[in-house]
């Protein structure tokens, strides 16, 4: 029997789930066994996990699951450093030469586990079966006028936290920016993510222009990033990503205050925005990489946490059909993941 063991998250700011409970009694009506367990901090309750037909287990127990358990969860595990012998679902961000990746492969190396990455999920048209990119997407909009309103205002960028809705995200950021409608750039923008950065900022008023890969195939300079007030990086950092912000910007001639790089992968090789090289959190969402004029970066790595109920059912909705599948867990997109896993495992050098 399939047994699918939904993992608590144990990242600081993480209520997100990948699975609602109506998605639980489903596979356990098709035969899959599923373990949930606790956690003091997701944002649908362990209660309404507890009539599905699931076990419900203690937060943090899957290290003892049994071996065939696929444990499943979306942000990173603990970082500490032991071998990992289950297969594992969940955003690994190991794949493009990040240190902590390697650090991850290393430790599946060594327990003999699997990971089948969600960002790797891919049907055969090479498309993503799930990605919460819209919220993204619009998360890291809002964030980014906030932070150039406070910019504005010659104040610190405030910290975040959740909004119990889109709607309250939306309206915040409408208020603090008092009728200011600064120009927007968005790269990426026919994807989830920059069609999600797009939505916002078109709803608090602002007029966006749209890039995409017909846009950017040129490979650069791009001197229009530069003569927008704001700039929005949407595309996922790959080999062949041209450089959207070089690492000379400050000495040059720009409209540019706020950066919002909402792909966010400042310590890949391929990362697009080259003037800074570490992620922004909820307690300080931007870092001021120029002066005179000022130009903030937004590059915060789970903004749809911003919004973790709407960000966690789209996000279940559009998986849910895949797990049902996990009954042939080498085939169709988990077996797409599992190639991307066996060839980056053999690239491990630490």
């Amino acid at each position: 029997m399939t047994h699918l063991w939904v993992r608590a998250e144990s990242r600081e700011n993480e209520e997100r789930v990948g699975i609602l409970p109506e998605g639980v009694a489903d596979l356990v009506a098709q035969g899959i066994e599923v373990t949930v367990e606790d956690s003091a901090t997701r944002v649908i309750p362990i209660s309404d996990y507890a009539n599905t037909g699931a076990t419900i287990a203690p937060e943090g127990s899957w290290t003892d699951a049994p071996a065939d358990a696929i444990i499943f969860g979306l942000k990173e595990l603990p970082d500490n450093g032991t071998p990992l012998r289950h297969r594992h679902i969940m955003f690994g961000h190991a794949y493009k030469g990040q240190p902590s990746g390697q650090k991850l492969l290393a430790r599946f190396r060594s327990g003999g586990g699997a990971l089948y990455d969600l960002e790797y999920l891919e049907n055969e048209d090479g498309r993503r079966v799930a990605a919460f990119g819209y919220w993204a997407g619009y998360a890291g909009a809002a964030v980014s006028l906030l932070a150039y309103a406070a910019q504005q205002s010659g104040t610190p960028c405030p910290a975040v936290s959740t909004w119990p809705s889109s709607k309250a995200m939306r309206d915040d950021v409408k208020t603090a920016l008092n009728g200011a409608t600064p120009s927007a750039l968005v790269i990426g923008a026919l994807g989830r993510v920059g069609t999600g950065a797009s939505d916002l900022c078109e709803e608090v008023g602002l007029t966006v222009t749209k890039w995409d890969m017909a846009e950017t195939a040129h490979g650069g300079p791009f001197p229009e990033v530069l003569e927008n007030t704001m700039f929005f990086n949407c595309i996922l950092a790959r080999p062949g990503t041209p450089v959207f912000v070089p690492a000379d910007t400050c000495g040059q001639t720009r409209d540019l205050r706020v950066i919002g790089d909402i792909a966010c992968d400042p310590d890949s090789d391929f990362s697009p925005i080259k003037v800074y090289d570490h992620v922004t959190s909820w307690d300080a969402p931007v870092t001021r990489v120029c002066d005179a004029p000022p130009l903030d970066v937004m590059a915060i790595d789970n903004l749809p946490s911003l919004m973790p109920r709407e960000s966690s059912e789209d996000f279940a909705a559009q998986l849910l059909p895949h797990l049902k599948t996990l009954g042939a867990i080498d085939q169709g997109v988990w077996g797409c993941a599992k190639t991307y896993f066996d060839t980056h495992i053999q690239k491990v050098t630490t």
